[in-house]
């Protein structure tokens, strides 16, 4: 990804040299196995280890590359240079290359995973105390974008951390799958190589054993993985969508904040643009894209193809770090995120008590009346609100097939807003906890 939407965190993973540094330990720890094994000399694993501090040349391995034209071959290549021919000549034993590359990839993805939970973490803060702070903010409440019935602000947010909180759990199941690796040398068999080597590596590295692998780990792994991220960027997108409608000209019921100084068009200097949630729906798109390569990888040829190569090299930092960033750019916004109840309240009242609309229904069937003559009734004296901007409690009450039924207490009663936020405290015991 291009800086702008990268932190330096998540970009390190993916670097060249912590790719190098990654590689070079698989190999050390494999030698150190095989010494162990009694399959190399002591001497050549322990001189392996002489390169422990080195930073390696990523100019020099590409230019080996540019020769060998295999990524795996120019680093070893490189690393005999720091170690020795005669001491490197065992490195590598009995592995092949995706040993190497397909356990490095996982062992990235799992880091990366450990920076995107941390992510979350920081969201999932802002949305709770958020959701505290305006549990009884009053608002309404829509479907179809039109006005249905009332609801709080807080729980918006607490509806918002509950589906990130699910991501999260995802991602922590996503982090678990991912964490294989593979040291059984070509198509898997362990011919030329022995499991405890595998077991070793993985080890050291805080992986666990592929259980059965071809020359790959299998990809219906990745797959799930990057699903994973779709998913979490696609609530990412959900509050962004929320965020962009509630700061409409129209409803203004909250909008981003917006610094001293900063300039909302070049054009017109009134305005004051949704940008932040507008640029995580843009990143969310980037971070969805993912996912339908991912899984077409899964169909490999026979024990090994290399299709599912250059999509990783791409995906894997370009999902990661867009996901990250967008998620501490969410935490951000949400936790600055400007609230106007006084206009929750305005919008709620615009059509003059129309959203009560149910509750005098369910009224005048428990009344006796049936259920199609009470829909009559309410949508009649409903539809004078929406085309003649009538106040429908007023007209409720000068309908006499209804006052037949309800007495003026009873019609008022129905128009307490406290009914609809009875259940708040249960709701957010639900989604927070005692």
């Amino acid at each position: 990804m291009i800086p702008r939407y990268s932190r330096p965190e998540m970009v390190a993973i993916w670097e060249p040299q912590t790719r190098f540094r990654i590689w070079y330990e698989i190999e050390a720890y494999a030698c150190d196995a095989q010494a162990a094994l009694g399959v190399i000399p002591k001497a050549n694993a322990e001189a392996v280890w002489k390169a422990r501090d080195v930073t390696f040349d990523v100019a020099r391995i590409d230019e080996i590359e540019a020769v060998t034209k295999h990524d795996v071959i120019a680093f070893l290549t490189h690393l005999a240079e720091h170690v020795g021919a005669e001491d490197a000549r065992f490195v590598h034993q009995g592995m092949t290359s995706s040993d190497v590359l397909d356990t490095t990839l996982n062992i990235q993805l799992v880091r990366a995973s450990d920076l995107l939970l941390k992510a979350i973490d920081r969201v999932l803060a802002a949305l709770k105390t958020r959701a505290f702070e305006h549990k009884d903010t009053l608002r309404i409440g829509r479907s179809h974008g039109i006005h249905a019935e009332p609801t709080t602000m807080g729980l918006t947010f607490a509806r918002f951390y509950a589906e990130m909180d699910r991501g999260r759990a995802r991602l922590v199941a996503a982090r678990e799958e991912i964490r294989t690796g593979a040291i059984s040398g070509a198509v898997g068999t362990f011919a030329n190589i022995d499991p405890s080597v595998e077991e070793h590596v993985c080890k050291m590295m805080g992986l666990k054993p592929e259980p059965i692998s071809t020359q790959v780990i299998p990809r219906d792994r990745h797959a799930m993985f990057f699903a994973t991220l779709g998913v979490i960027a696609s609530s990412i997108e959900n509050i962004a969508i929320e965020i962009r409608h509630m700061q409409r000209t129209e409803v203004l019921e909250a909008e981003e904040f917006f610094s001293p100084g900063q300039k909302g068009s070049s054009a017109m200097p009134h305005k004051r643009n949704p940008v932040l949630s507008e640029n995580l729906t843009g990143l969310a798109r980037l971070v969805r894209m993912a996912v339908t390569p991912a899984l077409e990888n899964v169909a490999l040829w026979h024990e090994r193809d290399i299709s599912h190569s250059s999509v990783e090299r791409g995906i894997g930092p370009d999902t990661t770090v867009t996901l990250d960033f967008a998620l501490h750019r969410l935490a951000g916004l949400v936790e600055k995120l400007v609230v106007y109840p006084e206009n929750c309240l305005k919008n709620l009242h615009k059509f003059k008590g129309l959203v009560m609309s149910q509750r005098v229904l369910l009224a005048l069937t428990q009344a006796g009346v049936s259920r199609e003559d009470s829909y009559r009734l309410v949508q009649r004296n409903a539809m004078k609100v929406w085309e003649r901007g009538a106040d429908f409690k007023t007209e409720l009450l000068a309908d006499p097939e209804v006052t037949a039924a309800l007495s003026p207490a009873e019609i008022e009663e129905k128009f307490d807003l406290g009914y609809h936020t009875k259940h708040v405290d249960t709701i957010f015991r639900r989604v927070f906890g005692a």
